[in-house]
């Protein structure tokens, strides 16, 4: 995925109220001055919001909006590059599915997006189906991780999400009813090497993770490349599933 423009950076001072972040940015040698973007993240962000490190982001012409920018993407202090802004997650993974990079997800014809199943009314990120060759179809969940914590371990989620649990649960109706199902961990984060359930974070999410595996629900992990021009899925992650340490341990 490449951007449609060019992007601006600045130095983050901080983000607040869950969707704003102050920056600082400097423009033709003059005096830096503070801009108040638009931050498209509802995570705590852990290790995502340290001020000093660069924010990269893009600029809105429409005229209504309060804050024309965007925080898209993170150049981290340990020089790491992270996608801020969770809404791409599913247009990576769409991407890296039509380019047939996902292995486990090929010989699919059709691909829809956001469809309406299950039991608590939710709405699946990408359905994939084949009616010619009768194929079963494939629910895929995915999910966009940037929790960093020791030895390049990423972590999900970073914090409590119901919604989290509820889109297991979901998942693992549909492996009942006879289809595939998918939870797919798009790794928006350049120091992640492999994936684990921040059970220190949402205890019932990893219990449930860890069920969703046993009963069918693949689980499966990309990492990106990232840089200033744009974002590509290029290389499967190990997902480890065994209980997590202690950060301390």
């Amino acid at each position: 995925m490449k951007f449609d423009q060019k992007l601006q950076s600045g130095l983050l001072i901080q983000r607040y109220k869950r969707f704003l972040a102050d920056i600082e940015v400097e423009k033709d040698g003059k005096q830096p001055k503070v801009l108040t973007i638009h931050c498209p993240n509802t995570g705590a962000m852990t290790g995502c919001n340290v001020p000093g490190s660069r924010v990269w982001f893009s600029t809105s012409d429409n005229a209504k909006r309060k804050y024309p920018n965007t925080w898209e993407l993170l150049e981290t202090l340990e020089g790491d590059w992270a996608c801020i802004n969770t809404v791409l997650a599913n247009k990576l993974v769409e991407e890296a599915i039509n380019a047939d990079v996902i292995e486990a997800l090929k010989g699919y014809s059709d691909l829809s997006r956001e469809v309406r199943y299950g039991d608590e009314k939710s709405r699946i990120d990408l359905l994939l189906s084949n009616p010619e060759k009768d194929r079963r179809d494939c629910y895929i969940e995915v999910k966009s991780v940037t929790l960093l914590t020791e030895n390049h371990i990423g972590m999900f989620p970073d914090a409590v999400s119901a919604r989290g649990q509820k889109h297991l649960r979901e998942l693992m109706a549909m492996v009942e009813a006879g289809h595939r199902a998918v939870l797919f961990f798009c790794v928006n984060h350049t120091g992640i090497k492999s994936v684990r359930p921040a059970d220190h974070i949402d205890p019932e999410y990893g219990q449930l993770l860890r069920q969703a595996a046993a009963r069918g629900v693949e689980i499966l992990a990309y990492g990106a490349d990232i840089s200033d021009t744009d974002i590509v899925l290029t290389r499967q992650l190990p997902v480890q599933l065994n209980a997590a340490p202690t950060l301390s341990e």
